[in-house]
C-alpha cells in the first residue's frame, strides 16, 4: 500500500482528489506541515525531486517521486477506485479527461473572477457559463439511470468530477441555474456526502445566492498603483515585500478561495426553518417511540391520530417520476437511502414511509409522509431541495377515510401498493 508525503497548499482541490483516493484505499498519506508555495517548491532541494516546481506532488516513503493530481491519485488509491474491468478502467479515463479538460476550464473562468483571482472579462464568464450549461446537459444524461459515473460504487471518475466542481457548486450554481440539472444534483450531494470525501473536504454547502465579479476583493489580492494599494505596501514587512515581485505569488490565491467558500454558507447555518413556526401540540418524538418499540397496528396508528395536530402538521404522499429504466432494485434503493441522507437535519420535524415497487417490470417509489408544516417542507431549505423535484407530492385531506386506510398501509409497509415491495425505508 502506498505510503508517503504530498507536497501542497491548503485545500487545493488538485491535492483533495489524492486524498480523497487515500481514504478509500487507506493509504498513508501525510501532507507536507512545512511546505510554502513560492518558497518550498523553488528550493533546490525540492526541484531535485520535481523538476517542473509544480504542486501537488508526491514522495513515497520509499523515495518514489510522482507529480500530476490525477497520477498521484491513481497511486495512492486502491483498484476499486480503478474499475472492475478493462471498459471500466477506460471509461473512468474518459471521464477524468472530461473533467480536466472541459470542466475545470470553464469553472475557473467563471469562478476565479468572483474570488478575485482573475480580472473579470464578460465574454469569457458568458462563454464559460454556456460551457458549463453543456457540461452539465452532458453529466445529467449519463446519471439518469446511474448513481455513480462508472459502475455501481464511488471511482476516481466520480472524485475527479467533484473535485472540479466543487467550487461552481458552492460559489456560482445557484438553486435556479442549477433545476434543470436534477440527476446531477442529486450524484454530486451523494459523492460529497460519502464519509472518505467528507472527511478531506468537509461540509460542502450548496450556493444560495451566484457570486459575481468583487473589484475590491480583487484590488486588495493584487495590489493597486498609488493611494491604499501603496500604503499596503508600507505597511507590511520585509520579507513580505521581497515575495511580492515573484511570479509564483499569486498561486498561494487558491487558498483564499477556499476561505471565502468557507465562510460563505455561514449565514445558513445560524437559520431554523422552522424557528418561526408554530410547535402544535403532538409530540413527535414521542410517536416516534411508539412507532418503533410497540404494535404499529394496535398501538402507534391510534396514538397518531389521537395526537396529530392538523393545523399544525400535514400528510403528503408521493410518487418517483423520473425514469428507472436499467435500474436493478438496490439501486433504486439507494435514490431513497441518498434522499434520506440530504434532508438529515428535517429528521427531528418529519416522519416518513418509502415504498421500492416493482409493477409490469418498471420499477418505481412510492411514500406518504407528514411533516411539521402545511406547505411542502423542502422547500424551506435549500439543502433539502435536491431530490424533492423527481417526485410528484399531493397533499391529503387527514379526515378523510382513504387517507385513513393510506396512512395505515404505509406506517406497516403492507397491503395492496399496486406490485410487489422490493425494498422498506423508514425515516424517523
Amino acid at each position: 500500500m502506498a505510503s508517503g508525503t504530498l507536497y501542497t497548499y491548503p485545500n487545493s482541490f488538485r491535492a483533495n482528489k489524492a486524498l480523497i483516493a487515500a481514504q478509500y484505499s487507506g493509504a498513508a498519506v501525510t501532507v507536507a506541515s512545512n511546505f510554502k508555495l513560492g518558497e518550498t517548491n523553488t528550493s533546490a532541494e525540492f526541484l531535485k525531486k520535481f523538476p517542473n516546481g509544480k504542486v501537488p506532488a508526491f514522495e513515497g516513503n520509499d523515495g518514489f517521486c510522482l507529480t500530476e493530481s490525477n497520477a498521484i491519485a491513481y497511486y495512492v488509491s486502491n483498484p476499486q477506485l480503478h474499475g472492475e474491468d478493462n471498459k471500466d478502467a477506460a471509461l473512468i479515463q474518459q471521464w477524468i479527461n472530461f473533467s480536466d479538460n472541459e470542466v475545470l476550464p470553464a469553472a475557473c473562468t467563471w469562478v476565479f473572477p468572483c474570488l478575485g483571482i482573475t480580472q473579470f472579462n464578460k465574454q469569457d464568464t458568458d462563454r464559460a457559463k454556456e460551457q458549463v450549461k453543456k457540461i452539465l446537459n452532458v453529466l445529467n444524461e449519463h446519471l439518469l439511470t446511474k448513481t455513480f459515473v462508472v459502475g455501481e460504487r464511488v471511482t476516481l471518475a466520480d472524485i475527479s468530477l467533484a473535485c472540479n466542481l466543487q467550487s461552481l457548486y458552492e460559489m456560482v450554481l445557484d438553486g435556479e441555474f442549477r433545476k434543470p440539472y436534477q440527476n446531477v444534483n442529486r450524484w454530486f450531494i451523494t459523492v460529497v456526502n460519502q464519509p472518505q470525501v467528507k472527511k478531506v473536504l468537509g461540509e460542502v454547502n450548496l450556493c444560495t445566492k451566484m457570486a459575481v465579479f468583487d473589484a475590491k476583493k480583487y484590488q486588495e489580492l493584487h495590489g493597486a498603483k498609488g493611494g491604499a494599494g501603496d500604503q499596503k505596501k508600507k505597511d507590511k514587512k520585509q520579507p513580505q515585500q521581497q515575495q511580492q515581485p515573484k511570479k509564483s505569488e499569486p498561486k498561494p490565491k487558491p487558498a483564499a478561495k477556499d476561505d471565502e467558500e468557507e465562510e460563505e454558507p455561514k449565514p445558513k447555518e445560524s437559520k431554523d426553518p422552522f424557528a418561526t413556526m408554530p410547535k402544535g401540540t403532538m409530540n413527535l418524538d414521542e410517536f416516534k417511540r411508539e412507532y418503533s418499540n410497540k404494535d404499529i397496528l394496535k398501538e402507534a396508528i391510534p396514538y397518531f391520530w389521537e395526537n396529530l395536530d392538523q393545523e399544525v402538521y400535514s400528510i403528503w404522499i408521493c410518487e418517483y417520476t423520473e425514469s428507472t429504466k436499467g435500474k436493478q432494485g438496490f439501486m433504486v434503493a439507494n435514490l431513497v437511502d441518498g434522499m434520506f441522507q440530504r434532508i438529515e437535519k428535517l429528521r427531528k420535524h418529519a416522519f416518513g414511509s418509502m415504498l421500492v415497487i416493482k409493477s409490469g417490470g418498471k420499477i418505481g417509489i412510492k411514500g406518504l409522509w407528514f411533516w411539521r408544516t402545511q406547505d411542502l417542507v423542502f422547500k424551506l431549505s435549500p439543502d433539502w431541495c435536491v431530490d424533492y423535484e423527481s417526485y410528484s407530492w399531493k397533499k391529503l385531506d387527514p379526515a378523510s377515510d382513504e387517507t385513513k386506510d393510506l396512512v395505515t398501509k404505509y406506517f406497516l409497509q403492507e397491503g395492496d401498493f399496486g406490485g410487489d415491495i422490493l425494498d422498506e425505508k423508514i425515516f424517523k
